[in-house]
């Protein structure tokens, strides 16, 4: 069961609460949620009663592994911070998942560094590449110039800001990158681990996860991302108006924030909020992240893939 909540507990009263709730009906199911790493720190004792409850899956936002990275990411947070939040969702025995944000500037440096550090660590680590979506903050604020207005590039597995790298080679080191997550967690050590489910599904004939764990080539590659920027542009999206580093974030929202008079939460939540409060932006899209990557699996699912000779068909729009 999925909790939908972009960042799972920030109010610890509100979440023992409905963890209480829960307890009090003996509902026993798996739960899966999103929370910030300083959230979980500072929440300890709420989602040490999760876990007994049946709290498995956790996804955190790191987004970077570095101070530089945080701060352009706009992530109040210190890097010792996130670190310290992974090894507390460790001695609960929660399996976590991080996401990391690829930045057009990196360079082949940079992206080794990034292998290498997610080889050494035993979170699953999603990566997604920088991408300024429209009516947020960064699509009002950032500087440099987008590279396309193409919508269907942008869904963060695409770069649509200037590359450090020639476009091809970022899109080689971005998939070989990966290609080393998949390794780790897919594969013949997925299905070793998963041999009871596997065997499950197959005798009933549902074959999808089966081939799931072999499908990585034909989901990610570097090739049909350069196509990507080839194609027709049926319609563009509008120009984000000048860059302007003061523009009111408060006009991004449909709904402008009514403050504190919204909402029931005690000072000390209040507080943290405001101190740690993050840009728009990627609140978003830390919650697109999944849903993104489920949709470009889609996209290049063999439903979309022509016969042997003949020509590549894309689903419209």
């Amino acid at each position: 069961m999925f909790i939908v909540d972009d960042v799972a507990f920030v109010h610890a009263d509100h979440g023992m609460a409905i963890g209480r709730a829960v307890e009090r009906r003996g509902i026993r199911k798996k739960y899966y949620l999103e929370t910030r790493g300083d959230v979980l720190l500072r929440n300890k004792d709420v989602f040490r009663f999760w876990r007994g409850l049946g709290l498995k899956y956790m996804f955190i936002g790191m987004e970077a592994i570095d101070a530089e990275g945080l701060k352009a990411f706009r992530k109040r947070i210190t890097l010792d911070k996130n670190f310290e939040a992974l090894a507390f969702a460790r001695s609960l025995g929660i399996t976590v998942a991080i996401n990391l944000i690829a930045d057009p500037e990196w360079d082949r440096e940079r992206f080794e560094t990034v292998r290498q550090w997610c080889l050494e660590i035993p979170e699953i680590v999603n990566i997604s590449v920088n991408t300024p979506y429209p009516g947020t903050e960064i699509w009002l604020r950032e500087q440099r110039r987008l590279t396309s207005l193409d919508y269907r590039l942008y869904d963060i597995q695409h770069a649509v800001l200037p590359t450090r790298l020639p476009l091809p080679e970022f899109y080689a080191e971005l998939v070989r990158t990966q290609q080393v997550l998949n390794r780790k967690h897919m594969g013949w050590a997925a299905l070793r681990g998963a041999v009871g489910q596997a065997a499950h599904l197959l005798m009933h004939g549902q074959t999808n996860f089966i081939r799931m764990l072999w499908r990585f080539n034909s989901v990610f590659d570097q090739r049909l991302q350069l196509s990507d920027h080839a194609r027709e542009v049926p319609y563009a999206m509008s120009p984000p108006p000048a860059p302007d580093a003061a523009a009111d974030v408060k006009a991004v929202y449909v709904h402008g924030p009514a403050g504190r008079k919204s909402r029931r939460i005690d000072d000390a939540t209040e507080k943290f909020v405001d101190e740690t409060r993050m840009s728009a932006d990627w609140r978003l899209v830390a919650r697109a992240i999944y849903t993104c990557k489920r949709t470009h699996r889609w996209q290049r699912s063999s439903r979309f893939r022509p016969a042997s000779g003949s020509s590549r068909r894309r689903p419209n729009g």
